[in-house]
């Protein structure tokens, strides 16, 4: 995720032999990597990073070791640490997308929430913390993709509805 001061924060993922709760910090400028100050409150992968207008990371979702998960948190990149959400996800999803809009707050659509893939969408309001449902797409989706366009609105796209390719 690009985030303001011109560093790019990687977070969580899986290796050979777990998921992970780490995060590093990318500055382009020397080309080095840094650990942030703390880890993830939780270990994830397939999880969504969406930079907030204040500057701050919004990761919500993914898998940890046991389950799909409806936790999400925040990134602070002043002080390099993270702290969960007031509140959870209406739904656990993994490999959703998060997209944020003009008014600040984040749709989040679509993903599998670990038995089937899901076509509801949720919003994240930043200045509460909390998620909230807002409808459900016209097909479930898992692995789309979410294009916030010049009107407002957001074009989803593509991706699986577990069986096969959803157009």
């Amino acid at each position: 995720t690009p985030l303001l001061n011109g560093k790019v924060l990687l977070t969580g993922g899986r290796d050979s032999e777990s998921i992970l709760a780490t995060a590093e910090a990318y500055d382009p400028a020397s080309g080095s990597f840094t650990a942030t100050a703390g880890p993830m409150t939780v270990e994830r992968f397939r999880h969504t990073a969406t930079l907030l207008p204040d500057g701050k990371v919004l990761i919500a979702g993914g898998q940890n070791s046991t389950s799909v998960n409806s936790t999400a948190e925040t990134y602070d990149p002043a002080t390099g640490t993270f702290a969960a959400t007031a509140g959870l996800m209406t739904s656990p999803r993994d490999s959703h997308t998060a997209t944020l809009l003009a008014n600040g707050k984040v749709l989040i659509a679509g993903g599998t929430d670990g038995s089937q893939v899901v076509n509801t969408a949720e919003l994240y309001d930043p200045t509460t913390g909390s998620f909230a449902l807002t409808g459900v797409m016209t097909a479930a989706r898992a692995f789309h993709t979410a294009t916030r366009l010049r009107n407002g609105k957001v074009l989803i796209a593509g991706g699986t509805d577990g069986s096969s390719s959803v157009s």
